[in-house]
């Protein structure tokens, strides 16, 4: 526990908590995952042609702007980025279907898990992307939901990451409204597009994912929704309480 007196090893200095029974994980696997109101599936080619329709018309230009590449013009040069996101050997990229809205069926979002490291436990979502119309949904929210319980509740994961260009405020109050901790800032971390990035890093531990997935849960219950789908108790009012 975070400000807990550590323990004190046999040279007189302190030790972290021992963590018992602890082996290497299992590597997340390209899966799919069902909940109310999306499917979190392995990408394929098949996903192209939906994602340029929901992402890449001229008027989301700004939903790449903090990502490597700009905006692909057609279709050809977003199978391009993709089939290189595909062939990435260490990570695991999804396609985010939502169950409904504008496109029910359809693909409409990307999520990959980054970073992972099964020897000590730790893993990162990334390359997250949502169209418009799936932004500040619940099937956003859910798919979120849903590799957070995977990572954590199926794999036995104890650190799971989300990472922002520190000028990103959309994706900023994204991780803080889904219970994630501001952990800091890298300064001049990388280059994308030409350009400076500050990189924020936030975190969701094995300790803290009870309280953060029963928050989660309690927002994505459809008795948090009215007739028209519309919360009645904001995500952020739930996870802010979270470690109080």
């Amino acid at each position: 526990m975070f400000g807990a007196v550590p323990e004190i090893n046999q040279f007189g200095q302190p030790v972290g908590d021992l963590v018992e029974g602890w082996e290497p994980r299992p590597r997340p696997e390209p899966v799919t995952l069902t909940g109310r109101y999306v499917r979190v599936v392995p990408l394929t080619s098949a996903h192209y042609s939906d994602l340029f329709g929901a992402t890449c018309g001229p008027e989301d230009a700004e939903l790449w702007t903090y990502r490597p590449i700009a905006r692909p013009a057609s279709l050809p040069d977003l199978w391009m980025h993709l089939a290189t996101v595909l062939e990435s050997p260490v990570d695991v990229t999804f396609a985010l279907v939502p169950s409904e809205g504008e496109y029910a069926g359809r693909a409409a979002g990307l999520a990959s898990y980054l970073r992972i490291e099964p020897r000590t436990g730790q893993v990162e979502v990334g390359g997250v992307l949502f169209a418009k119309a799936l932004q500040r949904t619940r099937a956003a929210t859910e798919a979120i939901h849903l590799l957070m319980s995977h990572a954590f509740d199926d794999l036995g994961y104890r650190r799971f990451e989300w990472k922002c260009d520190s000028l990103n405020e959309p994706s900023r109050r994204a991780a803080a409204r889904l219970g994630f901790v501001h952990e800091g800032r890298f300064r001049h971390h990388m280059v994308t597009q030409g350009r400076n990035r500050d990189t924020d890093w936030f975190s969701v531990t094995d300790a803290e994912w009870p309280d953060v997935r029963a928050a989660q849960e309690r927002w994505l219950d459809p008795a948090n929704f009215d007739g028209a789908g519309r919360q009645l108790t904001a995500l952020s009012a739930l996870t802010g309480a979270v470690g109080e």
